[in-house]
């Protein structure tokens, strides 16, 4: 049995010239291109329309969060409790995403100051309240915890405004996201007594707070949002790029190559354009420890630090409203550019406002009309809590997002006006008289008492007339 392969038709399509094999192969197979990306988008709208649905329905609550007086706990406490908010992360299935419109939800950690008073905040959905409080309470015993309403509502959120003005902007991440910022345990040193080895970088974001006159208000926000360990993955990509390893190429990219490689073939075949240049492979010498300089050894170590603590995704918002009569940005965002500028370590990540896109800033034309649009923008994005509007959020650490939030340590910071809880609450004791008995106490402990203050009054009557304290006590 013979097997004949015509190859009359393939050796009649490479003979056309290359604009007319061009236009008839996209009309013989354009249609299946077309239909790849009709589907995916199609796809992407869905899934935006349905999440969208889902994520109107979540209620959320506002916690402010009065810390204790006298704090002595580090960072490391806010890290903790970001540990246990890891908890929230949800792992959906093809129907839950898809069908149910499900998707991840977040937290939003906030410290606002509105005419001098600054509060921390937690954001929270209804349904991870518990989770927040037991979070809190487990690092902070003697915190307290209260919901309040949105301190954002009254605000205009469309500018220009005939009373207020704004500033605001996202922060992003300088370099790779999977570098490292400062973390808070590069502020401490070891002078002085205890309690000065923290020098706390939040006591210039609590100075620049308490400073606000009346009718000033700075929020500051970082949405946390839970995520898997995948980003791992990337983090060892970029060590393996600074060791001078060949990097892994995934199955699809892979295909993509070989498929581009074969139409270069062919069209090589077809029309000689690079036939006298001499390609040479990129050959890869892995380097050893020894061999890396400082900055690549500093780089290697605070990449397997950093994927050794549980990530977050996350995004930075600062916005500054104020009537327009005390309206004064450069303190106030400068200020605040200044205190997140003290994560910066130059050799690995730092922060920068985002002035191409989300900061209340423009240049060349349109600017008025472009910069009322920027406000009215990062205003809504902020009372929303919108984590998909401006810029992606990037992959922090729990020591990195504990590093830019955590409650001031008050040995080192002087924040007169950030709110505290009134004093440390202790448990009742078990012996105490219930309501049901009290009157029963009473009666049988009422012909003692009676008695010792018979007695007491006989022996010491000046005592015995001193029932209030002098009118010019000075009382707490």
């Amino acid at each position: 049995m013979n097997i004949i392969v015509d190859l009359s038709s393939l050796s009649e399509f490479f003979s056309l010239p290359p604009e007319t094999m061009l236009w008839r192969f996209m009309a013989y197979y354009g249609w299946i291109i077309i239909a790849i990306m009709f589907l995916y988008f199609a796809k992407e709208m869905w899934l935006i329309k349905v999440q969208t649905d889902y994520c109107q329905k979540v209620q959320h609550l506002i916690l402010a969060i009065d810390i204790p007086r006298a704090n002595e706990q580090s960072p490391r406490a806010v890290e903790n409790m970001l540990a246990y908010l890891a908890g929230a992360h949800a792992t959906l299935n093809w129907f839950e995403k898809y069908w149910e419109g499900k998707c991840q939800q977040y937290f939003s950690f906030e410290i606002v100051s509105i005419d001098g008073y600054t509060q921390f905040i937690i954001r929270t959905p209804v349904d991870f309240r518990y989770l927040v409080e037991s979070a809190v309470y487990s690092q902070y015993p003697d915190a307290e915890i209260s919901e309040i309403d949105d301190y954002t509502e009254g605000l205009p959120r469309k500018f220009p405004n005939e009373e207020y003005d704004v500033w605001g902007a996202e922060f992003i991440q300088v370099s790779n996201q999977m570098f490292p910022i400062k973390f808070y345990e590069e502020f401490e040193h070891k002078l002085g007594p205890d309690e000065t080895y923290y020098k706390d970088p939040m006591a210039s974001l609590m100075d620049l707070c308490s400073s606000l006159q009346k009718g000033e208000q700075l929020w500051y926000q970082i949405l946390v949002i839970p995520t898997g360990f995948d980003w791992v993955k990337e983090a060892d990509v970029e060590v393996d790029k600074i060791m001078g390893k060949e990097p892994k190429v995934s199955f699809v990219n892979g295909l993509i190559d070989g498929v581009v490689d074969i139409i270069g073939v062919i069209s090589e075949a077809i029309y000689s354009i690079w036939g006298d240049v001499e390609t040479k492979e990129k050959e890869f010498t892995p380097l050893k420890m020894l061999d890396l300089k400082p900055k690549q050894k500093k780089q290697v170590e605070a990449l397997h630090e950093k994927t050794a603590k549980i990530g977050f995704l996350a995004k930075l918002r600062m916005v500054y409203i104020a009537k327009k009569e005390v309206f004064l940005p450069k303190k106030v965002a400068n200020g605040f550019v200044g205190y997140i500028k003290q994560f910066a370590a130059l050799d690995l990540n730092s922060f920068k406002p985002d002035m191409d896109y989300t900061a209340t800033s423009t240049t060349y034309f349109a600017k008025v009309k472009r910069l009322n649009e920027r406000k009215t923008r990062i205003v809504n994005n902020y009372i929303n809590r919108d984590a998909g509007s401006g810029r992606t959020p990037g992959l922090f650490n729990i020591a990195e997002l504990a590093s830019v939030w955590h409650f001031p340590l008050e040995a080192s910071t002087n924040a007169p006006l950030v709110q505290k809880a009134p004093m440390k609450k202790a448990k009742p004791p078990l012996a105490l008289p219930t309501e049901e008995n009290i009157s029963v106490w009473q009666e049988a402990l009422e012909p003692i008492y009676s008695l010792d203050d018979k007695k007491a009054a006989d022996n010491n009557p000046i005592e015995a007339e001193a029932d209030t304290p002098p009118s010019n006590l000075p009382l707490g």
